[in-house]
C-alpha cells in the first residue's frame, strides 16, 4: 500500500508540476509584453528625428540641453531637455509643456507652461549650440537661455 501510496503521490506531482509549467509558458507573454512595448516605444522615439532628416527635417533636429536663467524676478533658473523634430520643439519631461518652431537659419519661437506658469522665449540655434531670450507671460520675470545639442543626436 505505501509503494501505491508513493507512486500515486509522484504521479499527482508530477501533474501539479505540468500544470504549473503550461500555467507559466501561459503567462510569458504578459511577462514578456510591457518591457517589449517600452522597448519598441523608445526605439520608434529616436525614429522620427532620423526620418525627418532623410525626409528634408530639419538641420536642428535631435535631443537638446536648455539652461533658463531668470536675471529679473523671482522665478527659478532650471536646465530642461527638449526635442526638435522635422523643425518643431517638443518637451522630452511632461512635467512641462514646450510648442514652438525653429526655421531653416536657426531661428527659435517657443512657448513653455508647467506648475501654474508660462512663458515664451525666442533666439537662434547654430549647429550644436544657441541662445536667446524669455520672459514669462505675466511680466514678472525674464532672462536668457542657452543650449547644447547633446551628443550622438544630430
Amino acid at each position: 500500500m505505501t509503494e501505491e501510496f508513493a507512486s500515486l503521490r509522484a504521479t499527482s506531482m508530477s501533474a501539479r508540476r505540468q500544470e504549473n509549467g503550461a500555467e507559466r509558458m501561459k503567462n510569458l507573454p504578459r511577462l514578456f509584453l510591457p518591457p517589449i512595448i517600452a522597448v519598441l516605444l523608445l526605439g520608434f522615439a529616436y525614429i522620427p528625428s532620423n526620418a525627418a532628416r532623410r525626409s528634408g527635417g530639419s538641420a536642428y533636429d535631435g535631443t537638446w540641453s536648455v539652461a533658463i536663467y531668470t536675471l529679473r524676478g523671482d522665478c527659478s533658473s532650471v536646465r530642461v531637455a527638449v526635442r526638435i523634430v522635422g523643425g518643431r520643439v517638443y518637451s522630452e519631461d511632461q512635467s512641462y509643456q514646450s510648442n514652438g518652431s525653429v526655421s531653416a537659419n536657426g531661428l527659435v519661437r517657443v512657448s513653455v507652461a508647467g506648475a501654474g506658469r508660462s512663458a515664451s522665449g525666442s533666439g537662434r540655434l547654430s549647429r550644436n549650440s544657441g541662445a536667446g531670450r524669455w520672459w514669462s507671460s505675466r511680466g514678472e520675470c525674464s532672462g536668457t537661455w542657452s543650449a547644447s545639442r547633446r551628443e550622438g543626436n544630430y
